[in-house]
């Protein structure tokens, strides 16, 4: 043990049972204030976090002061969504003391369950991106990478999404509304992040041309930093997430004039940057709002990078050596222009070399194929927000294109293409081109989505730039959606193979040969039955609608997108509704729907097929003809801590995707893990799971992206002969379309059906719909032998070991980062 645990303090840094627990009653009465009698849940959950605190902050400092000790390359990983969910179980399991806290606090009178109820999810991101990053942050601190995350301490995050008659309805995410214990503010770390102004040139001390950005409006970027807990508790990184500050608070001259809006109007506009994940950018000042939250987290991010390095290194030539800085998608792309201003304007450094330092640090990965996904910002509005880098971005293009002209031989198409800015229309500056052209390495997330990048998005590219695609297969931690999230599978799993599964998931596999075993088998659907039944729990609770845990749990969790196909989905459960009343006297396999997802608040097609499959949830949920046949939910509010509930529960894994749109997917990952059969298309990283699990134990169906884009291209495709053909198909759309389930508003859902029609029905959901159902039936015939389904069910979970983020994230520390695993130079006692 080290030296300083010996001290006098030593029960703030206690792991046995005792030390905890006298740690907890300290903190209740001298921090939270409170006497044991009058403490409410919130109090506990604020005093166990805060006592687990202490046991980190050791660990953490012995860890950034080995960094810095070895002057280690560090990972700079920058993202505007990190979904982290919630830390006390998280860090209670990485330091493994969870059973130490549960008994701790039964000698106290509590549970542990019911003070990680008190934790809100912290409210910042929306999806698998988010999701992706904090998964990515665990593995570094896991491998013992040094790694820091960049993002924003919003305020308020995304939206809390409520259900008003069926509707999707925000409201604000108020996670911080009784503070964050585990964040420590940083009101010393300030820096200055500038918009509008104009750009004056100049002649410098040796007469060359330069540039200084003047008359500005300046807002404070501040941190907070959350520790990162790797599994073991040896490694503990930094989440740093800025907080927009005003220059000035508040004014006194408009307060004594009686102007008591305007007096602090400076610090509600400035603040605003950090108030609200992805704000609406269906209007311009949506939009500048948005474009100004990326510059202002990429600056800071960036400008702290900097300062960190200076402190050990006089000029910047080493700068790629010690700071690789991952783009995660196009959102903090702006950088690359923001590391050309700080190295030429401020640091003095000559373009070339500027350009040479810029691309050697930054990596982008790509998330998506779909071109309104990746953005692009117009032209004027870039001018009047940040005209200095609109300067520096026109610069970069005509030095790119000059040098490209030759490969291109006349070829203007090609150019077009290649250019930084799209001249089409409105001008606007394509930060995917910019992303690319400023990175060193640029990665999909699953094997198809990147041969697709080298045909399609980025194909001009990929000409000009070979070797520099690769791909990077997302991942996900075992530790958080396995170990975690599914306690009685983990544990069932342990007491066969040992723990070394959680550090290292590839072996896992050697649960696959227990498939076979009748005993083994029993107690995986043990495991699985006890999940379901925690699942139909908490559909009671927050929609009042019981199901039946016999039934079999067909899931599909995640964002709302019309390229995700939730629709399919739906119809299919019409259809499947239609032949249960038609046939009372067959035996159905009981079927649950469950859904969840939320839709962006300007994503009207998205809110849309909400309602559509609420409205069919009330229509069936309330028929006697079906019962406990079929059961039809929609759960609100999708976060990490419902995705702990529902994906350990899940029979039936959803990943039904136009193929080539899904550039990855990660849910499809936690749900195999956890048991599930995945009825899927080719898509995204479907390809990759179907040859670890093999093609009898997966559920494929529909086109393929190649046959998608045929389809597409050739012309032929007409829905209306595809649905007339489909009696089947016609019935369901008929009852939408004459109010069946909307007899409120018969035409509530044309839009849909328009669409699916004379829309040309884009995302082909009329085209795989016969495939679907035969897959559905598939599905439900085979849950008939549950020997059989439980068989298949170990396999996937035996069968995820590579999807692993710790695989992706070594991959990418050994051929893009260069970055080596360090060890803290004094360690605390690990697990006792």
């Amino acid at each position: 043990m080290d030296a300083r645990y010996k001290t006098g303090d030593i029960e703030r840094r206690s792991l046995d049972v005792d030390g905890l627990k006298r740690s907890f009653l300290e903190w209740l009465v001298y921090s939270v204030g409170k006497d044991a009698r009058a403490a409410t849940r919130r109090d506990w959950f604020h005093t166990v976090a805060l006592a687990v605190r202490d046991r980190l902050v050791d660990r953490w400092m012995d860890t950034t002061r080995s960094y810095y000790q070895e002057d280690a390359k560090r990972v700079y990983y920058m993202s505007l969504e990190f979904l982290i969910g919630r830390l006390l179980t998280n860090s209670l399991s990485n330091l493994g003391i969870m059973e130490q806290c549960r008994e701790a606090l039964d000698r106290i009178g509590l549970t542990l369950d019911e003070v990680v109820e008190a934790e809100p999810d912290a409210a910042l991101g929306n999806g698998g991106l988010g999701r992706l990053a904090a998964c990515f942050l665990d593995s570094m601190a896991s491998q013992g990478l040094p790694g820091y995350g960049y993002g924003i301490r919003y305020e308020f995050g995304l939206f809390e999404q409520r259900f008003e008659h069926g509707w999707q309805v925000e409201y604000p995410e108020q996670w911080l509304q009784f503070g964050n214990p585990w964040e420590f503010p940083r009101p010393e770390v300030l820096y200055p992040v500038q918009f509008y102004g104009r750009v004056e040139e100049f002649r410098d001390s040796v007469g060359e041309r330069a540039y200084r950005w003047v008359d500005t409006e300046r807002v404070l970027a501040m941190a907070y930093d959350t520790p990162v807990v790797g599994y073991g508790g040896n490694t503990i990184n930094t989440l740093r997430l800025w907080s927009a500050r005003a220059t000035r608070d508040f004014n006194f001259g408009h307060f004594n004039d009686g102007a008591y809006m305007k007096a602090v109007e400076q610090k509600v506009l400035s603040e605003n940057l950090s108030r609200v994940l992805y704000p609406n950018d269906a209007t311009e000042t949506g939009k500048e709002l948005r474009f100004k939250q990326e510059y202002f987290f990429t600056s800071a991010s960036l400008q702290d990078i900097i300062r960190r390095y200076l402190q050990h290194h006089s000029d910047f030539d080493s700068l790629p050596s010690k700071a690789a800085i991952q783009l995660n998608d196009t959102h903090p792309a702006i950088g690359i222009a923001e590391m050309m201003r700080l190295l030429v304007d401020q640091h003095a450094v000559l373009w070339d070399k500027a350009w040479e330092i810029t691309r050697g640090c930054f990596s982008y990965t790509n998330h998506t194929l779909l071109p309104e996904a990746l953005e692009a910002w117009p032209v004027r509005m870039v001018e009047r927000v940040l005209p200095r880098h609109m300067q520096i971005i026109y610069e970069i293009n005509a030095r790119f294109l000059n040098r490209s002209k030759a490969r291109a031989a006349g070829d203007n198409g090609r150019l077009s293409r290649l250019s930084l800015i799209d001249e089409r229309g409105e001008r606007r500056v394509r930060m995917g081109n910019l992303a690319f052209l400023g990175s060193h390495k640029v990665n999909g997330v699953s094997a198809l989505h990147t041969d697709l990048m080298k045909q399609t998005v980025f194909a001009d590219f990929h000409g000009e730039f070979p070797d520099r695609i690769n791909n990077k297969t997302n991942g996900i931690t075992p530790r958080r959606w396995l170990h975690q999230a599914n306690p009685a599978l983990s544990a069932l799993i342990t007491s066969r193979i040992g723990q070394g599964w959680i550090a290292d998931l590839g072996q896992i596999a050697s649960i696959k040969e227990k498939a076979d075993d009748v005993v083994f088998r029993e107690e995986f659907r043990r495991a699985k039955r006890k999940n379901k039944k925690r699942l139909a729990a908490y559909i009671a609770r927050q929609t009042g609608v019981e199901v039946s845990v016999d039934s079999m749990f067909d899931v599909q969790v995640k964002r709302m997108h019309e390229y995700k196909r939730q629709l399919l989905n739906v119809l299919h459960t019409i259809v499947l509704y239609n032949d249960m009343r038609d046939n009372p006297t067959v035996t159905w396999v009981p079927v649950t729907k469950i859904f969840a997802g939320k839709a962006a608040p300007a994503y009207h097609m998205a809110k849309l097929i909400i309602k559509l499959i609420n409205d069919v949830a009330k229509v069936v949920n309330h028929d006697p003809a079906v019962h406990d046949m079929l059961k039809v939910v929609y759960l609100p509010n999708y976060n990490v801590t419902a995705a702990e509930i529902i994906i350990p529960a899940a029979d039936l894994s959803e990943q039904i995707s136009t193929a080539g749109m899904e550039a990855s997917g990660t849910g499809n990952m936690k749900l195999a893990l956890n048991g599930a059969l995945t009825i899927g298309t080719l898509d995204g990283a479907n390809v990759e799971i179907k040859e670890a699990v093999g093609d009898d134990n997966i559920f494929i169906f529909g086109l393929s992206a190649e046959e998608a884009n045929s389809l597409r291209q050739g012309g032929a495709y007409n829905p209306r002969d595809v649905i007339a053909m489909n009696p089947s198909l016609k019935r369901a759309l008929d009852m939408i379309s004459t109010g069946v389930f909307s007899p409120d508003d018969p035409h509530r859902f044309h839009p849909i059906l328009q669409a699916l029609t004379d829309g040309g029905d884009h995302f082909l959901v009329t085209a795989d719909f016969e495939d679907y159902c035969l897959a559905q039936k598939d599905a439900a015939d085979l849950y008939r032998n549950q020997e059989e389904w439980t068989r298949k069910a170990i396999i996937n979970t035996a069968s995820m070991g590579w999807f692993s983020s710790d695989r992706t994230i070594n991959e990418y520390a050994e051929e893009i980062w260069d970055v080596h695993p360090v060890l803290p130079t004094t360690q605390g006692e690990g697990f006792r």
